[in-house]
């Protein structure tokens, strides 16, 4: 008995629906794959003094904006001199992320905000230490916001106000 063949037009009927399927598959199964691959976290590399718990709590609000984090217990003073940052900018903690510096309890907001405008720029800070900021913002505080502002460095030294928190 010989085998049963289908016309020559159904044999590439049956092609296309099985290359079709076959690329449906393939198209589907893409975007699963593609999702369950997550995405490269910026890296923000920090120096603070290794007892300070305001600067542990400014490094976890990092961490739940989706920035990733080198942490350098070693003191700030060094680094701070070494990125040019004048001490009147000063605070507890310093970072690099992304060729800038960050001083200070600068919300993670605004590094995002930094790195996708990416002006001409030493980078931000937050002097001192404002009650309500980000790492200044724990129980212990009793919910109190002082206004402060996130200040944009020029590389001469001066200074502009990149974003007011009030």
């Amino acid at each position: 008995m010989r085998p049963h063949r289908h016309p020559p037009i159904v044999n590439a009927q049956r092609r296309r629906w099985l290359g079709a399927g076959a690329a449906g598959l393939l198209v589907t199964a893409w975007p699963a794959a593609t999702l369950a691959t997550p995405a490269a976290r910026v890296l923000v590399e920090v120096w603070k003094d290794p007892s300070c718990g305001c600067c542990g709590d400014w490094i976890l609000h990092l961490q739940a904006n989706g920035l990733a984090v080198k942490v350098n217990d070693t003191g700030n003073t060094a680094m701070r001199r070494r990125l040019g940052i004048d001490l009147k900018y000063g605070s507890c903690h310093t970072a690099l992320v992304g060729g800038y510096a960050i001083e200070g309890h600068v919300p993670a907001r605004e590094i995002h905000r930094l790195l996708k405008e990416r002006p001409a720029a030493l980078g931000l800070a937050v002097p001192g230490m404002p009650v309500g900021s980000p790492g200044m913002d724990g129980d212990a505080y009793g919910g109190r916001k002082d206004p402060y502002d996130v200040l944009l460095l020029a590389r001469d030294g001066g200074a502009r106000v990149f974003q007011a928190y009030r």
